[in-house]
């Protein structure tokens, strides 16, 4: 498993990102609030973080949903995965949803998603006028049926 060092100003009052388990691919984000959000249903709301990174060039992260708030109390990100590239240096906020039917609230401290770091690739688009075929072909939505 690769180590990337990442450089990380954590002005809340809550420890760093942390990963729960040794072979968990997501490090726990607490909200850093002055005072609890009430999200009401189908509410949004922008959550502080205190955290600010700046990655390695090549690298992104990905904030997405924590399982047990979305199972739970149907808590989720909007644009989940949230994306922050390497070069952005603002606070991490995260864009959070209540899907549920009934009011939930966001405590300062509470882990409210998951961070996950990676490496990514750069396109280089090359024009055709024919795809290769293959065994699915154009089969999208439902295509292999029920099994």
């Amino acid at each position: 498993m690769d180590k990337v060092k990442v450089k990380i100003i954590n002005r809340s009052k809550h420890q760093m990102p942390a990963y729960a388990t040794p072979q968990s691919a997501g490090m726990d984000v607490r909200a850093s609030i002055d005072e609890p959000i009430e999200l009401k249903p189908l509410e949004r709301a922008l959550v502080p973080t205190g955290l600010y990174i700046a990655l390695p060039e090549g690298y992104e992260c990905q904030l997405r949903p924590r399982s047990g708030l979305a199972l739970k109390h149907g808590i989720s990100l909007v644009n989940t995965p949230g994306t922050i590239d390497a070069d952005y240096r603002g606070e991490i906020r995260v864009i959070m949803i209540n899907l549920s039917n009934e009011t939930f609230v966001i405590n300062d401290g509470e882990r409210i998603c998951q961070m996950v770091v990676t490496a990514h690739s750069h396109v280089e688009w090359e024009a055709v006028e024919e795809l290769e075929t293959t065994e699915r072909g154009a089969g999208g939505f439902g295509h292999t049926g029920v099994k």
